[in-house]
């Protein structure tokens, strides 16, 4: 790696332009600095200045990073180097962060309007209301591109591929059933709703994955989801029948 007086240095060449600052560029620098890099920082000022530097190179993008003299690359292909990354050729399409990040915030807003409303985070309401946040939560991402959602919906749902505008209808039940059920009203509407959607959306996945053996990607939290269909998936449409079952029962036992 080069080095000046025990400095470990590197080159970063970026957009910085009046109108257009590279944001690439901005995390190449700060990860190069994180891992003790004193930065030669080039700024491509122009897009002829930009354009000429990607020819001299045989690059198509920017930013790009050299250690002692051998071209890193992209940002992304920092990251690989600095092993925070794989390899591209190992790199999966499919993960589960988003969903496990909405069931992670879902959870600890349960625990913390339990906290506020009862003094305790652990509750029988906090696990109620940890369902119907996510339910609510999963909903909002779907609602966000709609049409993208439906499309992937269809691969696998069984009512949707009967009655395609079930698929655009969905969010909204899900939405629905999710807001009532964080209110705790209306279960007359909220509960058949859940139970509907939840009862359909497990059968299908249970199909899709366990008996067609089928390797799809989610439409659980949207329509350009890196979820792999699978248990989590079926987790959420589980989610939603028990609740659908277990608030009528809940206004009728207590």
């Amino acid at each position: 790696m080069s080095e000046t007086n025990g400095t470990k240095t590197a080159k970063l060449y970026r957009m910085v332009m009046p109108d257009h600052v590279c944001p690439y560029g901005l995390k190449s620098r700060h990860l190069l600095k994180s891992k003790g890099y004193e930065v030669e920082d080039h700024h491509l000022k122009t897009r002829e200045e930009t354009d000429s530097f990607m020819e001299q190179h045989g690059v198509e993008t920017t930013p790009q990073t050299f250690i002692d003299g051998d071209r890193i690359g992209g940002y992304d292909d920092l990251r690989v180097f600095f092993r925070l990354d794989p390899p591209p050729e190992e790199q999966s399409d499919t993960s589960y962060t988003p969903v496990i990040a909405i069931f992670a915030v879902a959870l600890l807003l349960a625990l913390g309007l339990s906290w506020h409303q009862y003094g305790t985070p652990l509750t029988v309401r906090m696990v109620e209301w940890f369902i119907s946040l996510s339910m609510t939560i999963l909903a909002i991402q779907k609602l966000q591109d709609i049409e993208s959602f439906s499309t992937m919906f269809l691969n696998y749902d069984l009512l949707a591929r009967r009655w395609v505008p079930y698929g655009r209808i969905y969010p909204f039940g899900e939405a629905l059933a999710g807001i009532l059920m964080t209110a705790g009203a209306l279960v007359w509407i909220s509960a058949p709703v859940a139970l509907f959607i939840g009862i359909i959306g497990s059968v299908s996945i249970f199909k899709a994955v366990y008996i067609d053996k089928r390797e799809l990607k989610c439409a659980c939290v949207g329509g350009g989801s890196s979820v792999p269909l699978g248990f989590v998936s079926l987790t959420e449409s589980l989610m939603m029948t028990l609740m659908g079952l277990w608030m009528p029962a809940k206004v009728l036992l207590f």
